[in-house]
């Protein structure tokens, strides 16, 4: 179901996909390219969660990330989000941005998120293994820093390059308007001092990671667990960054093996 939230009396306007009925809630905190229409691996976990998996700002049909400069207030904007849709606490899931964004907001308030799920996250700087310029990166490059297997169904439909003109030019301009929002939290470097305060964790927290990340590297994985205490970490084979299109069952099992601990 898609729905639109006024958030802070129609400060911003949220576009909000729910997957599910029932369960406790589990809010999906997308990554720097946005949401798909529908995403398989929240219908799947919306068999056991009530999913909350909003547009940030800037992305589909939400508005008002000229009131977001920074990751700070990225934060605070979701903190204000679960509380207008009066979830006080909730499971968290964020992939690669949203996963930066979602350490963030666990660490801001270490009572919101019940359990923690970060696969893939941003968030961090290793001068030696640096981070590929995403916002360089040419449409035909897309799919090898992201996907294990370029040439897979998954790969070619997310990164397909549209041969008719006017559907290229709409592309395009959804690119520059999600990548214009995802730079005030990951360019030039995605790293906005989260190592300060990853310390406040608390939650159970599991780190999920593609074995062939070629974007953000596996090696981060070991950042994120040595600085968020008793986290656990969890490789998907023949998985890129993008894990849960490419690994969905082994993904939503180790997402639904861990909140259902």
């Amino acid at each position: 179901m898609i729905t639109t939230q006024k958030i802070l009396d129609g400060k911003f306007e949220l576009e909000m996909h729910t997957y599910g009925s029932g369960g406790e809630p589990l809010l999906f905190l997308h990554g720097a390219g946005g949401s798909l229409p529908s995403e398989p691996f929240l219908e799947e976990l919306g068999h056991d969660f009530k999913i909350f998996a909003p547009h940030f700002p800037g992305y589909g049909e939400s508005t008002g990330t000229e009131h977001i400069d920074d990751i700070e207030d990225a934060a605070l904007f979701v903190h204000q989000v679960m509380d207008e849709l009066k979830i006080p606490s909730a499971n968290i899931l964020g992939h690669s941005m949203g996963g930066m964004l979602a350490a963030e907001v666990a660490a801001l308030d270490v009572h919101r998120a019940k359990k923690l799920i970060l696969a893939a996250p941003a968030g961090f700087w290793l001068d030696a293994h640096p981070i590929p310029d995403f916002f360089a990166a040419q449409l035909d490059e897309i799919a090898g820093l992201l996907f294990h297997d370029p040439n897979s169904p998954a790969a070619k439909m997310m990164t397909a390059i549209p041969e008719d003109f006017k559907a290229l030019e709409v592309m395009y301009v959804e690119r520059v308007k999600r990548l214009a929002t995802a730079s005030k939290f990951l360019w030039p470097i995605p790293d906005r001092g989260l190592r300060k305060r990853a310390y406040r964790i608390q939650s159970p927290t599991l780190i999920l990671w593609g074995e062939s990340d070629r974007l953000i590297p596996p090696v981060y994985a070991n950042e994120f667990t040595k600085l968020i205490k008793g986290s656990k970490l969890e490789t998907i084979k023949q998985a890129g960054h993008m894990l849960m299109y490419e690994q969905q069952g082994a993904f939503v099992k180790a997402v639904r093996d861990f909140l259902k601990r």
